[in-house]
C-alpha cells in the first residue's frame, strides 16, 4: 500500500506466529531482493482490546509514528469491515492517535488522522542544543549552513526552509543531518519551500529510510514549523510532496495537527519469508 507514494508492506501480525520483524523489514523492504518498500507495518489488536500499529524502517529500526502508514492501516481495516467511518483510536509507538476514513469509493480512499500535538522542547525531541526551543537556529553540516526548526511529532524532525527544494542537495546533506551529533536518536530531515499563502512544497530524508516520496509526520512537522516561524498562518495548509498532496490543519500552540491524504492498495499476496532469507544470506 502507499500514501502519496510513501509505500509499505502491510502484515496482519494477528495471523502470524512470532517473527523477527526487524530482520523481516530489512528483507522485504529491499527493492531488489525483496518486495520493496519504505517500511514494514504490522496490524495488531482489535476493537475490543485496542488496535495497534507497529512500524519498522527499511534498516530494521523501529519507527515511532508514520502518518502515511497509519492511513494505509485505516484502509486495510476498513476494507475488511473491522472499522467504519467514525473516529477510531490506534496505539502507536508515539502514543495514541485517531483515524477516520473520510472517503471510500471507486476513486480511492482518503483518510484523516489526528497526528498529535507538536512538541518543541529540545529534551523531548531530542536535540542537544541550548534554549527553550530551536526555531530558525543555525546548524553547520559539513560546511553547509542550514537554518533549522526542530520539533517532535512523536518522532524527531528538523525542518529547513529553502529557496528551491528541487535544487537542494538532499541526497548528500540528508544523511549528514540525520546523523548529526546534536540528534542523539538521529532525525528526520525536511526541506520546505513556501510556494504561496498556506501553500508549501516539501521534500524529506527519513531516518532509517532515506529519501521518500512523502512523510506524514514530516508533513505535520513542516506545517507546524511554518506556522511558528511566521511563514504560514494557523489553519488549513496545502502541502505538496514528491508523491502528491496532503492537507494539514494546525490551529497553533497546544493543538494537534490533523492530516488528510490518500491511501492506496497496490497488490496483495503471500510471501515465503524463508526464500528471502536464503536469497540474501
Amino acid at each position: 500500500m502507499h500514501g502519496a507514494g510513501n509505500d509499505f508492506v502491510m502484515v496482519d501480525a494477528r495471523r502470524e506466529s512470532s517473527a523477527d520483524w526487524s530482520r523481516l523489514a530489512v528483507d522485504v523492504c529491499d527493492r531488489h531482493f525483496g518486495i520493496g518498500a519504505d517500511g514494514l507495518i504490522l496490524i495488531d489488536g482489535d476493537n475490543d482490546r485496542g488496535l495497534e500499529m507497529k512500524m519498522y524502517n527499511p534498516d530494521g529500526s523501529i519507527g515511532e509514528m508514520c502518518g502515511n502508514g497509519i492511513r494505509c492501516f485505516a484502509r486495510f481495516l476498513h476494507e475488511r469491515g473491522e472499522i467504519g467511518e467514525e473516529k477510531t483510536g490506534v496505539l502507536t509507538g508515539a502514543g495514541p492517535r485517531w483515524i477516520r476514513v473520510a472517503e471510500a469509493g471507486p476513486d480511492g480512499y482518503r483518510v484523516t488522522v489526528g497526528m498529535g500535538v507538536p512538541e518543541f522542547e529540545p529534551a523531548l525531541i531530542p536535540i542537544d542544543l541550548p534554549g527553550d526551543r530551536i526555531v530558525d537556529r543555525a546548524l553547520s553540516v559539513d560546511g553547509a549552513e542550514l537554518s533549522i526548526t526542530a520539533l517532535s511529532m512523536g518522532n524527531p524532525h528538523a525542518v529547513a526552509f529553502v529557496e528551491d527544494v528541487e535544487s537542494f542537495d538532499l541526497e548528500n546533506i540528508g544523511p549528514r543531518v540525520e546523523n548529526h551529533p546534536v540528534f542523539p536518536q538521529r532525525v528526520n530531515f525536511e526541506i520546505c519551500q513556501v510556494v504561496g499563502p498556506q501553500d508549501l512544497r516539501m521534500r524529506v530524508w527519513e531516518r532509517g529510510a532515506g529519501i521518500t516520496l512523502a512523510c506524514g509526520s514530516g508533513a505535520s512537522a513542516t506545517a507546524a514549523a511554518a506556522v511558528v516561524t511566521g511563514r504560514a498562518d494557523p489553519g488549513a495548509i496545502e502541502l505538496q510532496v514528491d508523491g502528491g498532496a496532503l492537507e494539514l490543519e494546525w490551529r497553533g500552540e497546544g493543538s494537534e495537527v490533523i492530516m488528510t491524504g490518500p491511501a492506496e492498495r497496490v497488490f496483495e499476496g503471500q510471501l515465503h519469508a524463508t526464500s528471502i532469507y536464503q536469497a540474501v544470506s
